[in-house]
């Protein structure tokens, strides 16, 4: 098949997940004999004036409408598959593509046609207070780089583009989990249009006996639930080690213990080396998590998860199976959560059904044929399509 990937990138590089997810994802459908274009316009500096017609563009950019057009018939795409569209695209790109005659797939990463900050997070804590309607309390709130004039620009962009001119040309939507799927479900978007698929990582060094330490990875700010897990943390558990650097540096830095090491930011190609010496992963989030892929870098590498029974994690992890769930915000909890897994068979055992779970679901060949799965349903939707009058379709869009 011939693949039209599209993706805003995100200025966080390696360390964001649907930046690392794009990637491997190209190189899959590369290896497996797809053709593979890709246009990823990198992120623009916010601050910089010159770029301020750019917020105006995130609503509806002719520019991006053009080139994907162009991309289009020079490269005779059979799929364009949508991934961040905000700001370098704008949803422009999808009507411009299924003008072009190509079947469009998007991926939904995150809850960024229900969210202004794609998170279902306010103040630290899950908000679902625009889900399934005009996001205008988006910009009360500030909820997109807490700015209002940037909450108004986005929000206007997905009010536009919810009816059915823009949303509704995409032959199928793919969640990441079914956590992100159910939310869209509720949002109202048609069920038939939307499936599960997914992220995947390669198969890593599987880990030998039970760990030494216990590790998080990713970003270090307060919905992470840090401040709570380094409360939880005592001595006699052993190491703790943190990767990742955000806004709680410093805060974690006054409030480390003995036995807690703070290692900053660490490459993604260290995060192997880290996980196979891992006891076991920890993820104290207190957000709706979509797919975090940390959790299956663990799986692939035998390594256990204890994480907070929120989001997707309350499907990805199987409590008792590949980690071990606990309530987020409960020092008390995570610290017996902690404590069992020092148990070195504890440790092996749980290690043993995550990797179990990453052969059956979550492997490079698993995404290859859900990713081949969905392409081939949406190019059999899109000639049924082109056979009658092309026109908005009317089921549509989270409202």
């Amino acid at each position: 098949m011939r693949v039209l990937v599209l993706h805003s990138r995100y200025s966080s590089g390696d360390a964001s997940g649907e930046n690392q997810v794009v990637d491997r994802e190209r190189a899959l459908l590369a290896d497996a004999g797809h053709e593979v274009q890709t246009w990823t316009p990198g992120p623009f500096d916010p601050r910089r004036r010159e770029h301020l017609g750019v917020a105006a563009g995130a609503v509806h950019s002719r520019a991006a409408g053009r080139k994907v057009r162009t991309l289009v018939r020079e490269h005779r795409s059979e799929i364009v598959h949508c991934h961040n569209l905000f700001p370098g695209l704008s949803p422009a790109v999808i009507g411009a593509a299924a003008d072009a005659g190509a079947a469009v797939v998007m991926t939904l990463h995150n809850y960024r046609l229900l969210c202004l900050p794609a998170t279902l997070l306010r103040d630290g804590r899950p908000c679902e207070a625009c889900v399934g309607r005009l996001p205008w309390r988006g910009i009360v709130h500030r909820c997109y780089r807490n700015s209002a004039p940037a909450s108004a620009t986005l929000a206007a962009a997905l009010a536009w583009h919810r009816a059915p001119r823009t949303f509704g040309r995409i032959q199928l939507f793919l969640a990441v989990s079914e956590f992100v799927r159910e939310k869209h479900l509720g949002a109202g978007l048609a069920p038939e249009r939307i499936r599960t698929k997914p992220n995947f990582v390669a198969a890593r060094h599987f880990r030998t006996g039970p760990g030494e330490y216990f590790l998080y990875v990713g970003r270090l700010s307060p919905e992470k639930g840090l401040s709570m897990l380094v409360a939880a943390h005592r001595s006699e558990l052993g190491r703790l080690l943190v990767a990742g650097e955000g806004t709680e540096r410093a805060l974690l830095e006054t409030r480390v213990a003995r036995g807690i090491e703070l290692l900053g930011q660490v490459p993604a190609e260290r995060v192997p080396e880290l996980l196979a010496g891992a006891r076991a992963l920890v993820f104290p989030t207190r957000a709706y998590e979509g797919a975090p892929l940390a959790v299956l870098e663990a799986y692939a590498a035998g390594v256990p998860v204890i994480a907070s029974r929120t989001g997707a994690l309350t499907e990805i992890v199987r409590d008792g199976v590949s980690g071990v769930l606990v309530p987020a915000d409960d020092p008390r909890a995570w610290t017996e959560a902690l404590t069992r897994l020092l148990d070195d068979g504890e440790s092996l055992r749980l290690g043993a059904g995550a990797h179990r779970l990453w052969q059956k679901h979550y492997t490079p060949l698993r995404a290859l044929r859900n990713l081949e799965g969905a392409y081939r349903a949406a190019l059999t939707d899109n000639a049924g399509l082109s056979t009658l009058v092309r026109r908005p379709r009317r089921e549509e869009q989270p409202t």
